[in-house]
């Protein structure tokens, strides 16, 4: 894995300032590009989303380029409903590390935290419809399209349209052995 996720720290405050700053990667997000007091608030916010111990609790993981030791990004792991297994994924990306299968790393590692450390049933992701980026990675994971609600919210002035991505353990479990995981992470060759 090139990729380490681990809790954020005080010491990501650049990196992190480096993607919330940037009008490209808010643009389909609930936030506008902060400044760099807005990033520590927002670092300190995830600095206190370590653990999911309770339904509705959402776990934000740092998303650090081990080659570089930086972090590229961060996804998020959110305990929709406890009876029903349901769970929601989500990532924000640095721009200048995309194209490189790097948030599709994060955001399978993340689908393998919610099923087995969770024991979650389905796992849903959501994005803006003119965010085919996200579309993509959800789709290279094996999710499928659910829904294309369009109009269902004001999103920064405008009616928003939002695509739904589904996937269920079983699912999940035979993409990991068709992709050669045998329920472990994949053998370096």
């Amino acid at each position: 894995m090139n990729l380490a996720l681990r809790p954020f720290a005080a010491g990501d405050l650049g990196d992190l300032y480096a993607y919330h700053s940037r009008p490209e990667v808010v643009r389909y997000l609930y936030w506008e590009p902060c400044d760099r007091a807005q990033a520590r608030e927002a670092l300190e916010r995830r600095m206190g989303q370590t653990a999911l111990d309770a339904q509705g609790q959402s776990l934000v993981l740092a998303i650090e380029l081990r080659a570089l030791r930086r972090v590229i990004g961060e996804v998020r792991l959110h305990w929709l409903h406890q009876g029903y297994r349901q769970g929601e994924i989500g990532f924000v990306f640095n721009p200048d590390f995309q194209g490189r299968g790097l948030a599709t790393e994060a955001a399978a590692a993340t689908l393998q935290l919610g099923f087995d450390g969770l024991d979650l049933h389905r796992i849903i992701g959501r994005c803006d419809v003119r965010n085919h980026a996200s579309a993509r990675v959800m789709e290279r994971l094996g999710m499928r399209r659910e829904a294309h609600f369009v109009h269902n919210e004001i999103f920064k002035g405008e009616w928003g349209e939002e695509l739904w991505y589904g996937i269920l353990e079983h699912e999940w479990l035979e993409r990991e052995r068709n992709a050669g995981y045998d329920g472990e992470r994949r053998a370096e060759r």
